[in-house]
Order: C-alpha cells, then sequence, then structure tokens
C-alpha cells in the first residue's frame, strides 16, 4: 500500500515529461501511446526536418497531423522549429525532458551510438531507451557504458519487442531450468502500408540475403517497392542478427549461438498466419527437457508491442536514474514497469 492509498489523496505525482526522436510510423505509434497516459507526457518530438518542444504537453494528433500534411512536427505553430539538424538542436537546448524515446532508423548502424554520444556531449541527464535490434548496435552502445554513465544517463536498450518483451519473457521462464538448450524467437509482422514504416522496412531488408545495412538504405522508394512486388509483399528473415542473443548472453542465461531470431514480415496484409512467440527449452533440476513458450496476442499491432515496452523500460530508467544508477542496462537484466 502506498502513501496516497494510506492518506486517502488523489493527487498524482507529477508526470514524467518524455520525448520521442523520430517521426516515422513508430514515432507517431509511439505518441498515439503515450496520448491518454496519465504518468508520461509528451513534451517534444523531432523528425529529420524540425522539431516540437511544449513544456505543458504537445496534442499527439496535431503533430501528427502536421507531419502528415506538411511533413514535419516544425511547422506546427508557434511550437515548432524547423532545422536539418532537428535532433542536435534539440539536444543543445536543453529542455526539461526526463527520458526520450530514439524511434529513430538504425541506418546507418552506427548511427543510434552517434545519438547517445550527442546526449554525452550536451550534458544532458536522464533516461534513454532504444528498441534496435542489430547485436552490433548494441555491443556498440555496451562500449559508451562508462561514458553513459559518468554523464549520468539512464540508457536501456533493445527495449521493443524483440529484442525486449520477448527477450525478458525469455529471462523470466528460463529460472524454470538447470540449465538452457535453446531461445528461439519466431515473429510474423503484418503492416497494411509500407511507406508507414519505411526505415523499420530497410532495417528489415539489410537482414535479407544479399543485403547490408548500406545496400539497404541507399535503395530508393521505388527499388523497395520493386523488391516487395518480386516477394508479393512478404520479406522472409532467418536466423537474423538480433541483440536477444547477446543480451541473454550478458544476462547470464545463455550463450548467445543457443539463440535464433526469424520471422516474417507481410508489407500488404495486416493479418498475422502466425502469432509471435518465444519458445525456452531446457533442462529441469529433475532431469526432464520442457519448452516454455509466451505468445503475443495477434490483435496486439507492432506499434504496440514495441512503444508499450519502450515506454516501460523508460518508466523502469526514470527509477534508476532517481536513485543515482547510471550507465546501459538491457531487456534482458531489468523488467519495464506498467506505465498507467
Amino acid at each position: 500500500m502506498n502513501a496516497e492509498q494510506v492518506t486517502g489523496s488523489t493527487h498524482l505525482p507529477k508526470a514524467m515529461r518524455v520525448g520521442v526522436l523520430g517521426f516515422g510510423g513508430l514515432g507517431q505509434a509511439a505518441a498515439k501511446v503515450l496520448a491518454p497516459k496519465r504518468e508520461m507526457l509528451l513534451v517534444a518530438a523531432a523528425d529529420k526536418q524540425g522539431y516540437a518542444y511544449a513544456a505543458d504537453g504537445l496534442n499527439a494528433q496535431e503533430c501528427i497531423a502536421t507531419y502528415q500534411s506538411q511533413g514535419s512536427v516544425g511547422y506546427l505553430e508557434p511550437i515548432g522549429t524547423l532545422t536539418n539538424q532537428s535532433v542536435e538542436d534539440l539536444i543543445e537546448k536543453s529542455y526539461p525532458v526526463d527520458g526520450y524515446f530514439l524511434a529513430l532508423p538504425n541506418l546507418p548502424n552506427d548511427f543510434i551510438a552517434s545519438v547517445a554520444r550527442q546526449f554525452i556531449k550536451s550534458g544532458w541527464r536522464g533516461v534513454l531507451v532504444d528498441a534496435i535490434k542489430r547485436t552490433s548496435a548494441v555491443e556498440q552502445l555496451l562500449g559508451m557504458k562508462e561514458e553513459l554513465q559518468a554523464a549520468g544517463i539512464t540508457y536501456m536498450t533493445g527495449c521493443g519487442a524483440t529484442p525486449g518483451l520477448l527477450t525478458a519473457a525469455a529471462a523470466l521462464a528460463a529460472q524454470s531450468y538447470a540449465e538452457i538448450h535453446r531461445v528461439e524467437i519466431t515473429f510474423w509482422v503484418g503492416i497494411a502500408n509500407w511507406e508507414a514504416y519505411r526505415a523499420t522496412i530497410r532495417e528489415d531488408i539489410a537482414h535479407m540475403p544479399g543485403y547490408s545495412v548500406e545496400t539497404a538504405r541507399a535503395m530508393t522508394d521505388e527499388e523497395v517497392e520493386a523488391l516487395l512486388d518480386q516477394t508479393n509483399g512478404v520479406l522472409t528473415l532467418e536466423n537474423m542478427e538480433h541483440a536477444d542473443d547477446v543480451m541473454l548472453e550478458l544476462a547470464g542465461i545463455v550463450g548467445r549461438d543457443r539463440v535464433t531470431v526469424g520471422g516474417i514480415v507481410d508489407t500488404r496484409n495486416p493479418k498475422k498466419p502466425i502469432s509471435t512467440n518465444v519458445k525456452i527449452t531446457g533442462r529441469t533440476f529433475e532431469g526432464k527437457i520442457s519448452t516454455h513458450t509466451f505468445t503475443l496476442g495477434d490483435e496486439t499491432s507492432m506499434a504496440a508491442n514495441v512503444c508499450g515496452p519502450a515506454f516501460g523500460y523508460l518508466k523502469a530508467g526514470v527509477g534508476l536514474h532517481q536513485r543515482g544508477i547510471y550507465g546501459l542496462f538491457t531487456a534482458a537484466e531489468i523488467m519495464p514497469q506498467f506505465v498507467r
């Protein structure tokens, strides 16, 4: 029972001030997720061409409408600012923001790490959360752990759906076993309109045979469309370089060589013929081999499964930061907290 329940007070703690960097499909979904929250308040948003900030909160629908009609939240009057260095300029303003969700495409593969360095350089102190996928990208951030700690930044990495929610489920399910044999993550993502998630789709293409982060990044929209026409809009991804492996290894759950991630991205159909799940197989102390399966409901969208956990981890990160705990943490080490 907390103090409010004891005293009968209806006063709610001050809402956490949140910024969203990147305002494509994922960033817009993040704004929608935040809109009804009482514990978090969207105060900043940035895209390629500008940013908007409002201490008393941004209107998510107005931000989305402005972005979709004019191409940037920087056109939002009177609180928008147009700039080709939107992320850098927003950071340098040192607005009072408790935490940022980096809903940015990690193209090139060191982009998120470069953004983290901008925060360190600016002297800003707070919580950063990302939903990046690649093992090599998370390893870059791991190399910055001491820098982040010295800067007073609590950084939560790999905190989307996978890595993120499913990684945490694997870490929790592993407690039933004396030895973990394998962790298998299988996902099916349905997107009715790929153009709403251009950067995300390019990151997925980069995992396909014959493609790299560099080649996927360089593809024009027309080239992406041509590839999707060849595959009937379906991207089949196998044995992906996915940070669930390094995160579970760092948490002492299982070696990365025993973690596999793969799935289907359907860019023309939101329906999911296969449910996204993680299977954890191991040996119990009685010597029995068993498999736990954690399955995501088909009705939850990719956006819900990424943004919801990301903000849950942001809340957990704020708690750590308030206790003076800085540095880098993964979704396999810290449990997210439900955001009202």
